[in-house]
């Protein structure tokens, strides 16, 4: 499976590395957010790597739904609890709960259709920022705080009609902003594809902090770091 490079098992837990997770959200995501970097100080894995560790794990249902309920940080060792049935739980020792997923449905464990969904959906949530988010607080008059951007997920569902498409696509249908003070909802809604039919829906809900008044230049540092970093790519220097 393509994400053995993403994380480890040991004693029957999850292991994620801070190089691990950023290797992650450079190479399968697109993902530049200095917050995944492995020496940020507030470094956190990316949500789409606890996603896809969850269908790795459990297969793919075609109702799900995840609750993310707190950062994950370097090397927390994780283990999975169900306490119920269609609910799971990814925690740590101390039942501290880092996502939580319920799930209904028809499920599929074959490893072709998991990895080609897994590897559509989070290069779709690789483009978040700048495609879709840029455009989207320019035209609500809002941004994050240039100086330490914040786009944290908090919910992502998906309802499929079908488990057997081997080459899905994403299609963002709707992108809404409602701003609240300092704090900004974010909705996406996708259209799943296969060979242009639709086949199910995707839904992603995010949250922007330090909402300040839209400011063209302040943006415009923002983007030209982001394509600083993804023209260096995926480096680690003296970490390999």
């Amino acid at each position: 499976m393509f994400l053995d490079r993403f994380h480890s098992i040991q004693q029957g837990r999850i292991h994620i590395t801070a190089l691990q997770a950023s290797r992650f959200a450079k190479e399968i995501a697109g993902d530049f957010n200095p917050i995944h970097d492995p020496d940020a100080r507030r470094f956190c894995v990316p949500g789409d790597l606890l996603f896809a560790v969850v269908v790795s794990h459990f297969g793919l249902s075609a109702n799900m739904t995840f609750q993310f309920k707190s950062l994950l940080g370097d090397g927390v060792p994780l283990e999975f609890r169900e306490p119920e049935e269609g609910r799971i739980e990814l925690c740590d020792a101390n039942g501290k709960v880092y996502l939580e997923v319920t799930h209904s449905g028809p499920n599929t464990r074959d490893e072709t259709i998991i990895e080609n969904f897994t590897r559509r959906y989070v290069a779709a949530s690789g483009k978040n920022f700048p495609h879709t988010l840029q455009p989207l607080m320019e035209s609500n008059g809002v941004m994050f705080n240039p100086d330490r951007p914040m786009v944290m997920y908090e919910s992502m569902s998906l309802a499929l009609d079908r488990l057997d498409a081997t080459d899905p696509e994403l299609e963002l249908h709707d992108a809404q902003l409602a701003a609240n003070g300092k704090r900004g909802n974010v909705t996406l809604e996708y259209r799943l594809l296969s060979e242009q039919n639709p086949v199910g829906q995707v839904a992603k809900r995010l949250v922007l902090g330090g909402l300040r008044p839209y400011c063209p230049d302040a943006m415009a540092g923002v983007l030209e770091e982001f394509y600083r970093l993804k023209a260096r790519g995926v480096d680690y220097g003296s970490n390999l």
